[in-house]
């Protein structure tokens, strides 16, 4: 009892820090972009606050909505505003702080050059010039030194270069990023070396797809670009390693309806991810059979020089359903070699005391977002790329769409196809 409750003290503070730090960050950017560039009471700063507030309850309207299966129709129209604000206001923020030091040394460098015969502020009699607009704001590093013509102050001008380059930046960088997702993922090949590969396996080429998250954003024309990207790769085997989506089967059935299309000489293999439990693991595991793939919850296929095994994401746990690797690989002949498909990299270990040769996973994103990729490897042994544990490989796959904002910076969506080569060859 006393451990709970312990528990969730710790819970509600974190919370509480967590809240304090972003509406702290939120607060800071509307003092940079919006207090410190425009005159008080003006049109321009009612309409920069307005945003600044309305933009992060988009942000959480649209997780919460998600979270608690609110209308779909509803989620859509909140989701693109708010989202695309998450990952706006971290480069502005991050843009900001660039030009902190910038902004102070451009306002030291009025100060000192201000002539000592010309008056601080232009004397204008109060009736004819607003205390708002000359008064100099005592909270800045550096107290306003002169005038830019008539009425703007050097604090404001120099604030609105400052603001306007770090608005600029940010916008651009999401731009591109948006841009990026929704052209959707490009091809990467890789290959991986395996001892016990017979030679009649040599180039045997797996197609991975992780985290396409169709849902809200992402819909049934980014399924078909999907499709489409994975077919040209004429793969010998596709692997679906969670992460297929992020809505119900009723919400979705249309937007997932191209997958049926997927193309390999041994079928499609799928394995759920942790967003599969958020939105009805049980259907989306019958639906995605109908769809003609072929489901690994916790189970094993032979294929000619290989086997092939998956299980379920960790996130199952909470069901009953998680991870079962002695029934997925417990009486498997280890002579063989062995391909696991497993939602989120963290499970290597499990991997590795059970013999498996390759483990093909995604869920990380490649972090999505920078610096979000130093987060990701905080969590989680592989943020993305192939690398070795024991006699273990890991292949992580940045994934294919993009989950939250539809942005990707520094971690370009991806389907990899991976080619198995025989030492023996």
């Amino acid at each position: 009892m006393v451990e709970t409750v312990l528990v969730g003290i710790a819970v509600l503070v974190l919370v509480g820090i967590v809240v304090f730090a972003v509406v702290g960050a939120h607060l800071y950017v509307w003092r940079r972009l919006v207090r410190d560039t425009t005159i008080a009471e003006s049109r321009a700063r009612r309409i920069g606050t307005a945003v600044v507030v309305t933009a992060p309850l988009l942000l959480l309207g649209a997780t919460v909505a998600e979270l608690l299966s609110a209308p779909f129709a509803v989620v859509r129209i909140i989701a693109w505003p708010g989202y695309l604000w998450g990952a706006l206001f971290v480069y502005l923020l991050l843009a900001l702080l660039v030009g902190e030091p910038i902004r102070y040394l451009a306002l030291r460098r009025f100060a000192r050059d201000r002539p000592v015969s010309e008056p601080a502020v232009a004397a204008v009699a109060p009736e004819t010039a607003p205390a708002a607009e000359l008064s100099p704001q005592k909270d800045d590093p550096v107290e306003e030194a002169e005038s830019v013509g008539a009425a703007l102050p050097r604090r404001v001008f120099v604030s609105r270069v400052v603001g306007g380059a770090a608005v600029a930046a940010a916008a651009t960088t999401v731009g591109l990023g948006a841009h990026g997702v929704l052209n959707g993922p490009t091809v990467k090949h890789v290959t991986v070396p395996l001892a016990k590969l017979p030679r009649g396996a040599d180039g045997f080429r797996i197609a991975v797809v992780s985290d396409v998250h169709l849902g809200p954003i992402l819909g049934r024309g980014f399924a078909e670009r999907v499709v489409r990207t994975v077919n040209d790769t004429q793969p010998d085997l596709i692997a679906v390693v969670g992460d297929l989506v992020d809505g119900s089967v009723e919400h979705l059935r249309s937007a997932v309806e191209p997958l049926a299309g997927l193309r390999a000489r041994h079928g499609a293999f799928f394995v759920t991810g942790n967003h599969e439990y958020f939105s009805g693991a049980e259907q989306w595991v019958e639906h995605v059979q109908e769809l003609g793939m072929h489901l690994l919850a916790n189970a094993r296929t032979e294929l000619p020089g290989f086997d092939l095994a998956g299980v379920n994401d960790v996130q199952g746990v909470r069901t009953g359903q998680g991870p079962d690797f002695g029934k997925a690989l417990g009486d498997r002949d280890r002579s063989r070699t062995a391909v696991l498909l497993a939602h989120q990299p963290v499970l290597i270990d499990d991997a590795v005391a059970h013999g498996v040769d390759l483990q093909l996973s995604g869920h990380t994103h490649g972090g999505q977002i920078w610096p979000g990729n130093y987060l990701a490897g905080l969590v989680n042994p592989t943020v993305a790329g192939l690398e070795r544990y024991g006699d273990t490989q890991l292949y992580v796959s940045r994934g294919a769409g993009a989950w939250g904002p539809p942005v990707r910076v520094g971690a370009p969506s991806d389907i990899t196809v991976v080619e198995l080569a025989s030492l023996q060859a």
